[in-house]
């Protein structure tokens, strides 16, 4: 599956279930340095270059968990800032 670093565009607080606040980076993770503190890059389906949660249903819960817990999982990671 294809990795999906997150860049938000729309307004804070953002919407980490929105497709459109990622981009498309390849098979490979990118680089995300501790700590871990908010949310780098998942890992999910594509659809058109986009995420496809419908895909992967649990994925959102994963994120959640992932960035209240600052723990990385095998389909979200973290970095120590927003940008």
């Amino acid at each position: 599956m294809p990795w999906y670093s997150f860049q938000p565009i729309d307004l804070y607080p953002h919407n980490v279930g929105s497709p459109n606040n990622y981009q498309l980076v390849g098979i490979n993770p990118p680089n995300c340095p501790n700590p871990n503190n908010f949310l780098c890059a998942i890992q999910a389906p594509d659809n058109a270059g986009k995420p496809n949660f419908g895909a992967a249903p649990n994925l959102i819960l994963e994120i959640a968990n992932a960035v209240n817990n600052r723990l990385e999982s095998t389909n979200v990671l973290l970095r120590p800032s927003l940008t």
